[in-house]
């Protein structure tokens, strides 16, 4: 009867220390939960939506890198230079090159004539226009960045196109007809109307942006220029344009990011089919972009075909990550930081 006893007094002595180790764990942690300010749960989530981001943009490269395996390990670097698109089981052939150059042709328009016109409304609302007015043409044109694209797409196919058909595609193919880029038959379903609603439907976030950049310029700037006897054309060129110059290239940025992104209105007046004539050689000929043709080919696609338009997908993205990128290293090489203080 006595050995049983010992038995239980060495178990007891033998689990003492690892309760204790456990009771002073949970002291520990009930200390540190009790001294868990509000700022360090503001820190916590902070850093976990932080996080959350770069996961996403990591998961997204994971899953698009995996889904076009298939298509680069068959036709390697071919797949971004070859320019022929066939489907057709047996003989399917996948070039990417069109779709690349149409989306580009597309942005490059698109920011080229958004840019003008957005700064032009940004400098009249920043600097011209009379207080009465300002607040409700800012509140509208920042009311057009709402409009779904689709809706952009519907008026450029039924109303847009026509004007560009009758007022600028004509004269260019009648008067330019023998530059190449004019070339062809004015019919406003084209590569032309499509950049150029895209020019309008990046509008309003420019100019906004924009604006607000201009009217974030500190009062000095523009005494400073008026004091050496400056116009008002100078004070905006020197005092305002070049003190707010990052603010206005990083909205010029936004812009590029959207037109080369857009789908819907694009695939609805571009006007051109997958293939090897879709190259861009004209702007008066039909196009596809990379975005359009995800979007028309992806509910039907499979096998090679559906790691082709991942493929697509791959390369939008990165020219995503390239245009910002890009944006970085001009803003870095363009501008010094003194102080928090851009010169």
């Amino acid at each position: 009867m006595g050995l049983p006893r010992v038995s239980i007094l060495a178990t007891t002595e033998e689990a003492a220390p690892a309760k204790r180790a456990e009771d002073k764990v949970s002291d520990t942690f009930l200390q540190k939960l009790k001294g868990f300010s509000s700022d360090d749960l503001f820190e916590f989530l902070a850093t976990s939506i932080g996080s959350l981001v770069l996961v996403i943009l990591i998961v997204t490269s994971v899953v698009l890198t995996r889904g076009s395996l298939a298509v680069f390990g068959k036709f390697g670097f071919g797949f971004l230079t070859g320019t022929d698109w066939n489907t057709s089981l047996g003989s399917e052939s996948y070039g990417a090159l069109p779709y690349i150059l149409g989306t580009l042709v597309t942005a490059g328009i698109a920011i080229s004539v958004g840019i003008l016109i957005s700064l032009g409304i940004a400098i009249f609302l920043s600097e011209m226009a009379p207080s009465f007015l300002r607040s409700p043409l800012s509140q509208v044109i920042e009311l057009l960045a709402a409009v779904p694209s689709v809706i952009y797409g519907f008026w450029g196919l039924f109303v847009f196109r026509f004007w560009v058909r009758d007022y600028l595609e004509t004269p260019l193919s009648t008067y330019l007809g023998w530059i190449p880029a004019f070339h062809g038959t004015a019919t406003g379903y084209d590569i032309l109307t499509a950049g150029l609603v895209l020019s309008i439907m990046i509008i309003p976030t420019v100019s906004s942006v924009s604006k607000e950049t201009m009217m974030a310029v500190p009062s000095s700037q523009r005494e400073a220029a008026y004091s050496i006897g400056a116009t008002r054309w100078e004070v905006v060129k020197l005092g305002v344009l070049r003190y707010g110059r990052s603010g206005i290239f990083g909205a010029a940025i936004l812009g590029l990011g959207r037109a080369v992104g857009e789908t819907m209105a694009v695939t609805m007046v571009i006007g051109g089919t997958p293939g090897p004539y879709v190259l861009p050689t004209s702007l008066l000929k039909g196009g596809v972009t990379l975005s359009s043709l995800i979007a028309t080919e992806f509910g039907d696609a499979t096998g090679i075909h559906l790691s082709a338009l991942f493929g697509l997908g791959i390369v939008l993205f990165l020219f995503a990550l390239v245009i910002n990128v890009f944006a970085r290293l001009m803003v870095w090489r363009v501008f010094k930081v003194t102080g928090g203080i851009v010169e």
